[in-house]
């Protein structure tokens, strides 16, 4: 029996794909967050250096910076508590909608943003700021300084309004493509 939610399925069958969903989930949040904390110990340990930036490629350079705020460091001004449990009321969320998914990418995507967003939760506890290394640019101008899990948020996010769309458009044309045409529309 289906639930009123579309992907989300009622009964015997519940557990067996949020089991299967849980486990790809929580891979992507294990991944996610050991990836963001590796990266930003690398960081960390070299901050003097990278603290005047350094070129990796062009347009992109290796840099050390504290983000007291989120995004862009929007909301600077409040309490890291406050956005660190702003966070993780989020996750706890996305982590209710990973377990009762019966779409593994969907459960991969919310691993992805979970983990991303206990990695920067991390650091806010630790460091009262998210550490930052990633700087984009264009000749003078410079994307915001960010990190792997904002990569992991935005990758995450990005798949939970993607998939959905894909999946749809891929759908329609299958079933327009198993339809017997009609022999009234013939030229």
């Amino acid at each position: 029996r289906r639930d009123a939610v579309p992907g989300r399925l009622v009964g015997v069958r519940t557990l067996t794909f949020a089991l299967r969903n849980s486990l790809w989930g929580g891979a992507a949040i294990l991944a996610t967050l050991a990836m963001d904390q590796a990266t930003k110990a690398a960081v960390i340990a070299e901050a003097e250096r990278l603290s005047v930036g350094v070129p990796v490629l062009p347009n992109f350079n290796l840099v050390f910076l504290r983000n007291e705020g989120v995004t862009f460091g929007l909301f600077g001004q409040i309490p890291w508590w406050a956005l660190s449990v702003a966070a993780f009321g989020v996750s706890l969320w996305l982590l209710h909608l990973m377990l009762t998914t019966t779409k593994r990418i969907e459960a991969v995507a919310c691993g992805m943003i979970v983990g991303g967003a206990l990695g920067n939760i991390a650091d806010r506890v630790r460091f009262g700021a998210v550490t930052d290394f990633l700087d984009l640019y264009m000749g003078s101008w410079h994307w915001p300084a960010f990190n792997f899990a904002d990569v992991a948020v935005v990758c995450g996010v990005s798949l939970l309004i993607l998939h959905p769309l894909l999946t749809n458009r891929s759908s329609v044309t299958a079933r327009r493509a198993a339809r017997p045409e009609d022999p009234r529309r013939r030229p």
